[in-house]
C-alpha cells in the first residue's frame, strides 16, 4: 500500500480524502465509496498503486481525442475501481469489481515500466482510462511525472469528478481530457450516477482556463438525457465556455445493470444539430456505423479535413492544424 497524497486527518482517526469531490469522511479501517482507498491507523492508503489491471496501444481517437495529436497512438492504463456507479457502465467488470467482489486485481507494474513501454512502442502519450483516474491518482501522477521526461504526453479520460486540489496537482503533467459529460440534470447524477454535476462543470471550466486540451464526450441514453432540451443545455453550456470544444456524442447500447433500448441514429443525428446550431465548431456522432460523423470538418470552408474510418484516418487533408483548401487553423494540439 501507498499512503495518499491528498488527504486530511481528522479526530478519532478518521481521515477526509480530497481526490474526488465525494470527499468521503473514512473511520479507521475502513475504504472510500471507491473502494480502493483504506483507513489504516489514521492514515490513508491507496490500494491499487503499482496494480495495473488493463495496458494497451490504442489509436488516440479510441479516447476519444480527435484534435489532440490526431492519427498518434495511446498507451492506455487503469487499475480497477472507481467513484461513480453507473447502471449502464461499459467497464464494470474492472470499474465495479473493488466494490462488488471486496478483491483488488491487478499486476505489479512499476511507474517507469510503465514509461519504458510507451517508449518502446513508439506511443506518443499515455491515456489514464478505461476506469475511473483519479481513484488511482497517485498511480498516474508517478507514471505522468516521469513520462513528461521522456516528452510522452498525458491524458485523463474521466468522469470529471475529481477535487480541484487534484486538478491543481496533475496540472504540470497533464496534457488533454476527454471529459465524460454524463447528463444536464443534478438529480440524473445523484440518482444514476453516483456524484453531482456542478464539480463536473466547474472542472471542465477549470481544466479549459488551465489550458489543458478538453474534449467532452456525453454518452446518450434513451429516457435518461436524451431530451432536446438537456442535449440543448449541453451544447449551450460548452458553447458559452468555448465553441472550440469537440463534443462527442456517443450512442448507447445495453450494459452492465440496463436493458433500456439501445440509441437509435435518429437521436444521435438530432444532438449533432443541435450542437451545431448553439456555434459548437466541432460535434461528432460515435459508436454508430455511418462514419461520416466522426470526420473533422473545416470550420471555415467546410472541407472534410481528416475523414474517418472506426479508429483510424483514412484521409488528411491538413498539415500543422491548417486546412489545405483555405488555410484555416483547426483548433486542437497536432503533429508536425
Amino acid at each position: 500500500m501507498k499512503e495518499a497524497y491528498l488527504y486530511g486527518k481528522l479526530n478519532n482517526m478518521r481521515v477526509r480524502c480530497d481526490l474526488c469531490n465525494h470527499r468521503c469522511v473514512i473511520e479507521d479501517d475502513e475504504k472510500g465509496k471507491c473502494c480502493v482507498r483504506k483507513n489504516s491507523n489514521g492514515k490513508l492508503y491507496t490500494l491499487v498503486y503499482r496494480k495495473l489491471i488493463s495496458e494497451n496501444i490504442d489509436p488516440i481517437e479510441k479516447k476519444p481525442l480527435f484534435h489532440f495529436l490526431p492519427g498518434s497512438y495511446s498507451l492506455s492504463v487503469a487499475t480497477v475501481g472507481c467513484n461513480f456507479n453507473c447502471f449502464f457502465c461499459q467497464n464494470h467488470q474492472i470499474s465495479q469489481a473493488p466494490c462488488e467482489s471486496g478483491k483488488i486485481a491487478g499486476r505489479d507494474i512499476a511507474p517507469e515500466e510503465i514509461v519504458e513501454h510507451a517508449l518502446k512502442y513508439n506511443c506518443n502519450s499515455i491515456s489514464y482510462t478505461y476506469t475511473e483516474p483519479t481513484i488511482f491518482f497517485e498511480y498516474a501522477y508517478d507514471i505522468a511525472k516521469l513520462a513528461s521526461s521522456h516528452n510522452i504526453k498525458n491524458i485523463f479520460v474521466s468522469n470529471g469528478f475529481m477535487t480541484r486540489e487534484s486538478i491543481d496537482m496533475i496540472e504540470p503533467f497533464l496534457d488533454a481530457a476527454n471529459i465524460d459529460l454524463k447528463s444536464f440534470s443534478d438529480k440524473t447524477y445523484r440518482e444514476k450516477i453516483g456524484g453531482r454535476l456542478k464539480p463536473v462543470l466547474d472542472n471542465i471550466e477549470a481544466m479549459k482556463e488551465k489550458g489543458i486540451w478538453v474534449e467532452v464526450t456525453t454518452l446518450i441514453i434513451p429516457g435518461i438525457n436524451s431530451s432536446k432540451q438537456e442535449l440543448k443545455s449541453i451544447a449551450e453550456f460548452l458553447s458559452d465556455i468555448d465553441k472550440s470544444i469537440p463534443w462527442h456524442i456517443s450512442a448507447y447500447y445495453p450494459q452492465y445493470k440496463s436493458e433500456l433500448p439501445a440509441t437509435g441514429i435518429d437521436i444521435i443525428e438530432s444532438a449533432i444539430e443541435i450542437g451545431k446550431n448553439t456555434g459548437l465548431k466541432y460535434v461528432y456522432g460515435g459508436n454508430i456505423r455511418d462514419s461520416r460523423y466522426e470526420n473533422t470538418i473545416c470550420a471555415k470552408c467546410g472541407e472534410s479535413i481528416l475523414e474517418r474510418s472506426g479508429f483510424s484516418i483514412i484521409s488528411n487533408n491538413m498539415k500543422n492544424g491548417k486546412c489545405n483548401k483555405c488555410g484555416e487553423m483547426t483548433d486542437g494540439v497536432f503533429q508536425n
